[in-house]
Protein backbone atom coordinates (compact mmCIF):
# COMPACT_ATOMS: atom_id res chain seq x y z
CA UNK A 1 0.00 0.00 0.00
CA UNK A 2 1.04 3.58 -0.51
CA UNK A 3 -0.61 5.94 2.01
CA UNK A 4 -1.78 9.27 0.68
CA UNK A 5 -1.14 11.25 3.89
CA UNK A 6 0.39 11.17 7.34
CA UNK A 7 -1.50 12.16 10.47
CA UNK A 8 0.77 13.04 13.39
CA UNK A 9 -0.99 12.64 16.74
CA UNK A 10 1.13 13.85 19.62
CA UNK A 11 1.33 14.93 23.23
CA UNK A 12 4.50 16.94 23.78
CA UNK A 13 4.60 19.43 26.68
CA UNK A 14 8.28 20.39 26.20
CA UNK A 15 8.38 19.98 22.41
CA UNK A 16 10.85 17.09 22.20
CA UNK A 17 8.22 14.64 20.94
CA UNK A 18 7.01 17.12 18.36
CA UNK A 19 10.51 17.39 16.89
CA UNK A 20 10.84 13.61 16.75
CA UNK A 21 7.41 13.22 15.15
CA UNK A 22 8.10 15.83 12.51
CA UNK A 23 11.41 14.12 11.64
CA UNK A 24 9.72 10.73 11.26
CA UNK A 25 7.05 12.34 9.08
CA UNK A 26 9.74 13.87 6.84
CA UNK A 27 11.15 10.40 6.34
CA UNK A 28 7.74 9.05 5.43
CA UNK A 29 7.64 11.61 2.66
CA UNK A 30 3.88 12.14 2.83
CA UNK A 31 1.73 15.25 3.17
CA UNK A 32 1.46 15.61 6.94
CA UNK A 33 -1.11 17.13 9.28
CA UNK A 34 -0.44 17.49 13.00
CA UNK A 35 -3.10 16.86 15.65
CA UNK A 36 -1.67 18.19 18.92
CA UNK A 37 -3.23 16.86 22.13
CA UNK A 38 -0.85 18.74 24.42
CA UNK A 39 -3.39 21.30 25.59
CA UNK A 40 -6.75 19.77 24.76
CA UNK A 41 -8.29 16.39 23.89
CA UNK A 42 -8.42 15.48 20.24
CA UNK A 43 -11.98 15.45 18.89
CA UNK A 44 -13.61 12.16 18.01
CA UNK A 45 -12.85 11.18 14.45
CA UNK A 46 -11.61 8.45 12.15
CA UNK A 47 -8.39 8.21 10.21
CA UNK A 48 -8.95 6.18 7.04
CA UNK A 49 -6.94 3.15 6.02
CA UNK A 50 -5.52 5.14 3.11
CA UNK A 51 -3.50 7.29 5.50
CA UNK A 52 -0.65 6.50 7.90
CA UNK A 53 -0.97 7.49 11.55
CA UNK A 54 1.99 8.48 13.72
CA UNK A 55 1.46 8.48 17.49
CA UNK A 56 4.11 10.24 19.61
CA UNK A 57 4.01 10.48 23.40
CA UNK A 58 6.43 10.89 26.33
CA UNK A 59 7.45 8.22 28.81
CA UNK A 60 6.91 9.01 32.50
CA UNK A 61 8.31 6.43 34.91
CA UNK A 62 8.48 3.69 32.29
CA UNK A 63 4.91 4.23 31.08
CA UNK A 64 3.23 6.35 28.44
CA UNK A 65 2.03 9.57 30.05
CA UNK A 66 -1.59 8.88 31.11
CA UNK A 67 -2.66 12.35 29.99
CA UNK A 68 -1.50 11.54 26.45
CA UNK A 69 -3.69 8.46 26.27
CA UNK A 70 -6.66 10.30 27.76
CA UNK A 71 -6.33 13.11 25.22
CA UNK A 72 -6.15 10.75 22.21
CA UNK A 73 -8.72 8.17 23.23
CA UNK A 74 -11.52 9.34 20.92
CA UNK A 75 -9.52 8.93 17.71
CA UNK A 76 -10.25 5.79 15.70
CA UNK A 77 -8.65 3.97 12.79
CA UNK A 78 -10.05 1.75 10.10
CA UNK A 79 -7.30 -0.81 9.81
CA UNK A 80 -5.04 2.23 9.48
CA UNK A 81 -1.29 1.54 9.62
CA UNK A 82 0.24 3.24 12.64
CA UNK A 83 3.72 4.08 13.85
CA UNK A 84 4.18 4.44 17.61
CA UNK A 85 7.06 6.49 19.00
CA UNK A 86 7.86 6.71 22.71
CA UNK A 87 10.11 9.57 23.83
CA UNK A 88 12.05 9.01 27.06
CA UNK A 89 14.68 10.86 29.06
CA UNK A 90 17.63 8.48 28.58
CA UNK A 91 16.68 6.20 31.49
CA UNK A 92 14.39 3.47 30.15
CA UNK A 93 11.25 3.09 28.06
CA UNK A 94 9.85 0.38 30.33
CA UNK A 95 6.59 -0.90 28.87
CA UNK A 96 5.69 2.40 27.20
CA UNK A 97 6.03 1.30 23.57
CA UNK A 98 3.91 -1.79 24.17
CA UNK A 99 1.30 0.32 25.98
CA UNK A 100 1.06 2.79 23.11
CA UNK A 101 0.82 -0.01 20.54
CA UNK A 102 -1.94 -1.73 22.52
CA UNK A 103 -3.76 1.59 22.86
CA UNK A 104 -3.82 2.24 19.11
CA UNK A 105 -4.68 -1.40 18.32
CA UNK A 106 -7.76 -1.16 20.52
CA UNK A 107 -8.87 1.80 18.44
CA UNK A 108 -8.69 0.21 15.01
CA UNK A 109 -5.08 0.93 14.06
CA UNK A 110 -2.44 -1.59 13.00
CA UNK A 111 0.95 -0.81 14.63
CA UNK A 112 3.41 -1.56 11.83
CA UNK A 113 6.48 0.04 13.43
CA UNK A 114 7.66 1.22 16.84
CA UNK A 115 10.47 3.45 17.98
CA UNK A 116 12.03 4.68 21.21
CA UNK A 117 13.75 8.06 21.00
CA UNK A 118 15.57 10.15 23.59
CA UNK A 119 14.50 13.66 24.49
CA UNK A 120 15.92 15.93 27.17
CA UNK A 121 14.58 14.74 30.51
CA UNK A 122 11.89 16.86 32.11
CA UNK A 123 14.07 17.23 35.22
CA UNK A 124 17.21 18.22 33.30
CA UNK A 125 18.77 21.59 34.16
CA UNK A 126 22.12 23.25 33.58
CA UNK A 127 23.19 22.08 37.03
CA UNK A 128 22.01 18.49 36.58
CA UNK A 129 21.90 17.75 32.83
CA UNK A 130 20.00 14.63 31.79
CA UNK A 131 20.13 14.04 28.03
CA UNK A 132 20.51 17.80 27.62
CA UNK A 133 19.81 19.14 24.14
CA UNK A 134 18.22 15.99 22.83
CA UNK A 135 16.88 15.22 20.37
CA UNK A 136 19.98 16.51 18.64
CA UNK A 137 20.89 16.43 14.96
CA UNK A 138 21.88 12.76 15.10
CA UNK A 139 18.59 11.82 16.80
CA UNK A 140 16.55 13.67 14.19
CA UNK A 141 18.49 12.05 11.37
CA UNK A 142 17.80 8.64 12.93
CA UNK A 143 14.10 9.50 13.21
CA UNK A 144 14.01 10.54 9.58
CA UNK A 145 15.72 7.30 8.52
CA UNK A 146 13.17 5.39 10.57
CA UNK A 147 10.36 7.17 8.74
CA UNK A 148 11.91 6.28 5.40
CA UNK A 149 12.19 2.62 6.44
CA UNK A 150 8.52 2.64 7.46
CA UNK A 151 7.62 4.09 4.06
CA UNK A 152 9.46 1.24 2.34
CA UNK A 153 7.65 -1.32 4.49
CA UNK A 154 4.28 0.20 3.68
CA UNK A 155 4.85 0.27 -0.07
CA UNK A 156 6.24 -3.28 -0.15
CA UNK A 157 2.97 -4.92 0.90
CA UNK A 158 -0.77 -4.43 0.59
CA UNK A 159 -1.11 -5.52 4.23
CA UNK A 160 2.03 -4.63 6.22
CA UNK A 161 2.64 -6.97 9.14
CA UNK A 162 2.06 -5.62 12.65
CA UNK A 163 4.94 -5.53 15.10
CA UNK A 164 5.15 -6.78 18.69
CA UNK A 165 6.15 -3.54 20.38
CA UNK A 166 6.94 -5.37 23.63
CA UNK A 167 10.14 -6.50 21.89
CA UNK A 168 11.39 -2.93 21.64
CA UNK A 169 14.02 -2.25 24.27
CA UNK A 170 16.15 0.73 25.22
CA UNK A 171 19.93 0.24 25.24
CA UNK A 172 21.11 -1.35 28.47
CA UNK A 173 22.23 0.67 31.47
CA UNK A 174 25.50 -0.36 33.18
CA UNK A 175 24.68 -2.66 36.09
CA UNK A 176 26.27 -0.52 38.81
CA UNK A 177 24.36 2.58 37.68
CA UNK A 178 21.12 0.62 37.59
CA UNK A 179 21.67 -0.79 41.09
CA UNK A 180 22.42 2.69 42.46
CA UNK A 181 19.22 4.01 40.95
CA UNK A 182 17.09 1.13 42.23
CA UNK A 183 18.55 1.57 45.73
CA UNK A 184 17.68 5.27 45.64
CA UNK A 185 14.09 4.57 44.53
CA UNK A 186 13.59 2.06 47.35
CA UNK A 187 14.90 4.55 49.93
CA UNK A 188 12.72 7.30 48.48
CA UNK A 189 9.60 5.14 48.61
CA UNK A 190 10.26 4.21 52.24
CA UNK A 191 10.67 7.89 53.12
CA UNK A 192 7.43 8.73 51.30
CA UNK A 193 5.55 6.13 53.32
CA UNK A 194 6.76 7.71 56.53
CA UNK A 195 6.24 11.31 55.47
CA UNK A 196 4.57 11.82 52.06
CA UNK A 197 5.75 14.91 50.19
CA UNK A 198 4.22 16.18 46.95
CA UNK A 199 6.95 17.94 44.96
CA UNK A 200 5.81 20.74 42.66
CA UNK A 201 7.45 23.36 40.45
CA UNK A 202 8.05 26.61 42.28
CA UNK A 203 8.20 30.28 41.28
CA UNK A 204 10.73 32.69 42.78
CA UNK A 205 10.71 36.47 43.21
CA UNK A 206 12.01 37.11 39.70
CA UNK A 207 8.57 36.25 38.30
CA UNK A 208 7.05 39.15 36.33
CA UNK A 209 3.71 37.38 35.79
CA UNK A 210 4.10 37.26 32.03
CA UNK A 211 1.81 34.23 31.90
CA UNK A 212 4.16 32.15 29.78
CA UNK A 213 4.13 29.23 32.24
CA UNK A 214 0.33 29.24 32.38
CA UNK A 215 0.16 29.13 28.60
CA UNK A 216 2.63 26.25 28.41
CA UNK A 217 1.09 24.10 31.14
CA UNK A 218 -0.76 21.23 29.44
CA UNK A 219 -3.17 20.59 32.31
CA UNK A 220 -4.14 24.03 33.56
CA UNK A 221 -2.21 23.61 36.81
CA UNK A 222 -1.05 27.27 36.59
CA UNK A 223 -3.47 30.18 36.29
CA UNK A 224 -2.55 33.46 34.60
CA UNK A 225 -2.01 36.09 37.28
CA UNK A 226 -1.34 33.44 39.95
CA UNK A 227 1.89 32.09 38.52
CA UNK A 228 3.42 31.65 41.97
CA UNK A 229 0.96 28.80 42.63
CA UNK A 230 0.86 25.32 41.06
CA UNK A 231 -2.26 23.19 41.54
CA UNK A 232 -1.09 19.81 42.89
CA UNK A 233 -4.25 18.10 41.66
CA UNK A 234 -3.40 18.88 38.03
CA UNK A 235 0.41 19.11 37.83
CA UNK A 236 1.97 16.16 35.96
CA UNK A 237 5.54 17.38 36.55
CA UNK A 238 6.32 17.65 32.85
CA UNK A 239 8.32 20.82 33.67
CA UNK A 240 7.15 22.64 30.55
CA UNK A 241 6.74 25.68 32.79
CA UNK A 242 10.33 25.40 34.06
CA UNK A 243 11.89 24.99 30.62
CA UNK A 244 9.72 27.67 29.08
CA UNK A 245 10.10 30.46 31.66
CA UNK A 246 11.88 33.29 29.81
CA UNK A 247 13.70 34.56 32.92
CA UNK A 248 14.33 31.31 34.79
CA UNK A 249 11.92 32.07 37.64
CA UNK A 250 10.43 28.58 37.64
CA UNK A 251 12.23 25.56 39.11
CA UNK A 252 11.52 22.01 40.20
CA UNK A 253 13.59 20.72 43.09
CA UNK A 254 13.47 16.93 43.03
CA UNK A 255 16.07 14.52 44.43
CA UNK A 256 15.55 12.38 41.33
CA UNK A 257 17.34 14.91 39.12
CA UNK A 258 20.82 14.41 40.55
CA UNK A 259 20.40 10.64 40.71
CA UNK A 260 19.26 10.46 37.10
CA UNK A 261 22.09 12.74 35.96
CA UNK A 262 24.66 10.59 37.76
CA UNK A 263 23.43 7.17 36.65
CA UNK A 264 22.06 7.81 33.18
CA UNK A 265 24.66 10.10 31.65
CA UNK A 266 25.79 7.54 29.06
CA UNK A 267 24.20 8.37 25.73
CA UNK A 268 21.48 6.01 24.57
CA UNK A 269 20.70 5.83 20.88
CA UNK A 270 17.25 5.51 19.29
CA UNK A 271 15.94 1.98 18.86
CA UNK A 272 13.32 0.92 16.32
CA UNK A 273 11.27 -2.11 15.36
CA UNK A 274 9.79 -2.78 11.92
Amino acid sequence: MTPDACRILLFSPTGTGRRIGEAIARGLGLPAATHDATHAPLPAGRIPSTAAALFVAPVYGGHIAPTALERMKEVRGQGTPAVVAAVYGNRDIGTAAAELAAFVSERGFVPVAAGAFVGEHSYSTDAVPIAAGRPDAADLEAAERFGAAVARKLTASTAPAPVDASRLRAPRTPLLALLRFVAFVLRYRRAQKRRPVRLLPATDLRCVHCGRCAALCPTGAIVRGEEERTDPAHCIRCCACVKGCPIGARSFATPFAAVLARNFSRRKEPTVLL
